[in-house]
């Protein structure tokens, strides 16, 4: 199978991905599936999965448990070693096109006390309403690469 059919098989093809990336073969390793089973448990255990019920939780945790998504892509990269490649192509874009723009966005209107204003909240669980859902594809995507029965729609809403 090629990336360009993996991605479309998730409805992800409007990721900006260079075309000879795309027609390169998608053939994950056991490095690619170990990375992908521990970001996947990470982000099925996050708010990136997981709704934000209108009268709970707080916008500022709910942002810092988006962002650590980072360090912990990061981390299980390093941990899985170079031969996980195929799980840092996907993870890498996802970071860089779906989690940059939203955290960086809310982490400076955070800094200028954004979560103060009710408007400003309930603009912020309207995006990450959004990001959820293309994170959700992400997680069921990674439980795919990793070879598991994906759990996303496991609980009821």
């Amino acid at each position: 199978m090629k990336w360009s059919k993996w991605l479309e098989n998730w409805e992800m093809t409007s990721l900006k991905i260079k075309m000879p990336f795309l027609e390169m073969d998608w053939n994950p390793q056991d490095e690619d599936k170990a990375a992908a089973w521990e970001l996947y448990i990470e982000l099925l255990t996050r708010i990136t999965s997981q709704p934000l019920d209108d009268d709970h939780g707080d916008e500022k945790t709910a942002l810092a448990s988006v962002f650590s998504i980072f360090e912990t892509t990061r981390d299980v990269m390093k941990n899985n070693g170079r031969h996980c490649l195929e799980f840092t192509k996907i993870a890498i874009v996802v970071l860089n096109q779906i989690v940059r723009p939203f955290t960086a966005k809310w982490h400076g209107l955070s800094l200028n006390g954004a979560f103060d204003n009710p408007e400003q909240c309930k603009e912020f669980r309207a995006e990450l309403a959004e990001i959820q859902n293309v994170l959700r594809i992400y997680t069921k995507m990674l439980a795919d690469m990793a070879g598991v029965e994906d759990l996303t729609e496991l609980e009821n809403d």
